[in-house]
């Protein structure tokens, strides 16, 4: 097998020395170049071909925004990794640049000590991979439609819509996504009508400090209310909690209400949030029936938990088209148990939700 190239983008030299280190331990990769801004790596990519960017944000003469603003514009295919800092300012900018295209993005390691975490390098390998060998036409946008800021035009038509597809009754939908899903979630939560007749719960695995700037970005964009989840509070239709990344989101019972449990448990799956632990946590809820969707990202995460949940509730189980994903890991896992009830665009997944929920 031919090692696949990786350029690496920052005008730290230790980062780049770090890295490098890193990506040639694995002989599935090489580091085929360096640069120190977006404008040397736009002239090394005139010159040769890279099978994955790793970059920065903050560089002089051209950062990583304006960089992969470039990168679209000039529709190149190597797909991006981003480098992020944990303050909230770099949690906003790293939101833009998973819009502007990059696959996914890992927090800057401050220290070579803390480049040999072997939780960092597992994470750092799971991503370059994603990057690497993603559906280049998915997580590069071709094809998908653009959803405009509230109050746009796309939001989903429910006027035959009042009685879903499962009949009437108390329902919830359940969301789990992980590489590419912050872009993926910007074709389904801004469709979502904010009449919706039940609440949505998501997983999106993302680490500690990340979830609410997504919440915040989704927000902004749609009809439905889009929060990072709270500890304790209670569940209200036409409304969109976002697990906080670090912690499990459960649900959970409390007065004849449902509100938001969060639990400490170690990571499953690799991943903290779990999905699988939000799905099993409805196995004794009081809705009628819960919608599963399961969107684009890495590994298996929510086909165990769906699994388990199917087997007490009444389920409606969605998992995104192999074409759409940017990742087909998820999504192939749960369509290989035979349980999905519909495989669909992502650009149709609103659409499956409202017809099987319902609004008010």
């Amino acid at each position: 097998m031919i090692a696949k190239k990786i350029l690496i983008v920052d005008d730290s030299a230790l980062t780049r020395r770090v890295l490098c280190d890193i990506i040639n331990s694995d002989s599935r990769y090489t580091v085929g170049g360096m640069a120190n801004n977006g404008i040397e790596a736009l002239h090394l990519l005139e010159k040769e071909k890279f099978d994955g960017i790793i970059t920065d944000i903050n560089m002089p003469r051209m950062g990583g925004l304006e960089f992969l603003k470039e990168l679209k514009k000039q529709k190149r295919e190597e797909r991006v990794m981003v480098l992020s800092t944990e303050t909230s300012e770099g949690a906003r900018v790293t939101m833009d640049a998973l819009e502007l295209g990059a696959v996914d993005f890992i927090q800057k390691p401050q220290s070579a000590i803390y480049s040999k975490d072997q939780d960092f390098i597992t994470r750092f390998f799971s991503i370059l991979e994603a990057v690497v060998f993603s559906n280049r036409k998915a997580s590069s946008g071709i094809h998908r439609n653009t959803v405009v800021l509230r109050p746009g035009g796309m939001v989903v038509k429910v006027d035959n819509m009042k009685v879903p597809r499962e009949g009437k009754g108390n329902k919830l939908v359940a969301i789990a996504s992980s590489t590419g899903g912050p872009k993926a979630l910007q074709s389904v939560i801004p469709r979502l009508p904010k009449n919706l007749d039940a609440p949505v719960l998501i997983v999106q695995h993302m680490p500690v400090g990340f979830t609410k700037s997504l919440a915040d970005r989704l927000n902004s964009m749609s009809e439905v209310t889009v929060t990072e989840a709270v500890d304790g509070e209670f569940l209200e239709k036409g409304h969109v909690y976002i697990s906080k990344g670090g912690v499990h989101m459960n649900y959970e019972e409390a007065g004849g209400r449902g509100r938001i449990k969060y639990t400490d448990e170690p990571s499953r799956e690799g991943v903290k949030p779990c999905a699988n632990y939000m799905y099993e946590s409805l196995c004794d809820s009081p809705f009628h029936s819960i919608v599963c969707v399961v969107l684009t990202g890495m590994g298996h995460d929510g086909t165990e938990g769906i699994q388990n949940l199917a087997k007490k509730k009444k389920t409606f189980i969605i998992a995104e088209d192999e074409k759409s994903c940017v990742v087909n890991g998820m999504p192939g896992s749960i369509r290989a148990t035979g349980l999905v009830n519909e495989v669909v665009d992502l650009d149709l997944v609103a659409q499956s939700i409202v017809a099987n929920v319902g609004v008010r």
